[in-house]
């Protein structure tokens, strides 16, 4: 007699997670948010993607902030402070803090108080003379500047193309949350990535080495062992896609077989060659960017590329 798995209630769980997750796969297109992919194991395999031959915008972005850092600090005013949006490790800040030595602050934020208080630290004893004033919070919702930045200028920076990941309406509305956090005439500096040849699309979500088919599964794994679920991993594979209609890469989990999956108590069927949508990274074209960014009260100052266009970081101005 096989004995029957037992599952922790509910409540044991995280219950934001556990309500996400039954939404997201009770959905008649089954789908998972990809905030949750980055626990500690997701965050390292993430980490170990941008090495990747096959993804190139973590590198083509860092070719882009060191080539034309002088430039984009010179678009700056002076004693500005400086706040990023989520701003997790500072690789790409440190590209810019070398060319503003007079930065009136700068202000990371981030969910995560630990690390931000750590990185804070380590920037701390790397720019002495750098006011660094973290503040811990969802930058996807409001929140108030510290109070120490006084009247300073204020400039956002937002690299990474994490806007892509936000459906176009949704990156309105934080674009234009993120015009009334820094206030008028604020400046903001962020990565976007650009709609290229489908084949190196795809090949940049769905690398030779699986560390992106690893990263997409562990989302499942961390279900099984935070909400109590039965995933079999071995039913499930990655897939990446380049809708063009959308200019957009899906990230898949797609069931190998028909099968039923357990969470925290409920039960969801799947059939063979259903898929939960874990992901979505939008691509755009200048011009296209442009046009969203307007329409949530930003105007374009200038954009930067790489030779190959395969990247953009663009300045924008608050109206």
């Amino acid at each position: 007699m096989t004995v029957a798995p037992t599952f922790p209630e509910a409540v044991a769980a995280d219950p934001v997670f556990l309500a996400d997750v039954r939404a997201g796969l009770s959905k008649p297109v089954k789908t998972l948010s990809p905030k949750y992919f980055y626990d500690a194991a997701g965050s390292e395999l993430f980490e170990a993607i941008t090495a990747l031959p096959e993804y190139y915008p973590t590198r083509t972005e860092v070719g882009i902030l060191d080539s034309r850092g002088p430039e984009i600090a010179a678009l700056l005013p002076e004693e500005a402070a400086l706040v990023e949006f989520g701003s997790g490790s500072t690789a790409k800040l440190r590209r810019l803090l070398r060319h503003l030595p007079d930065l009136a602050a700068y202000v990371p934020v981030d969910v995560s108080g630990e690390f931000l208080a750590a990185q804070a630290a380590t920037l701390r004893q790397d720019f002495p003379g750098l006011p660094v004033e973290p503040v811990v919070a969802d930058f996807t919702r409001p929140f108030a500047l510290p109070e120490a930045i006084g009247m300073a200028s204020r400039a956002g920076f937002f690299p990474g193309s994490t806007v892509g990941n936000f459906e176009p309406a949704e990156a309105r509305t934080l674009l234009h949350r993120f015009g009334e956090i820094l206030g008028p005439a604020a400046l903001l500096i962020l990565g976007v990535d650009l709609v290229k040849d489908t084949a190196r699309l795809e090949a940049a979500y769905d690398d030779a080495a699986g560390v992106t088919a690893a990263f997409n599964m562990n989302l499942l794994k961390r279900i099984n062992r935070e909400l109590g679920g039965d995933f079999d991993l071995d039913a499930f594979r990655h897939r990446a896609v380049f809708n063009a209609e959308a200019s957009r890469i899906e990230m898949h989990l797609v069931s190998q077989r028909d099968q039923t999956v357990r969470i925290g108590g409920d039960s969801f069927t799947f059939r063979e060659g259903e898929t939960i949508h874990t992901e979505s990274s939008y691509k755009y074209t200048l011009e296209s960017f442009r046009n969203l960014a307007a329409t949530a009260g930003w105007q374009s100052v200038t954009a930067w590329t790489d030779p190959d266009a395969l990247f953009s970081v663009h300045m924008l101005r608050r109206d």
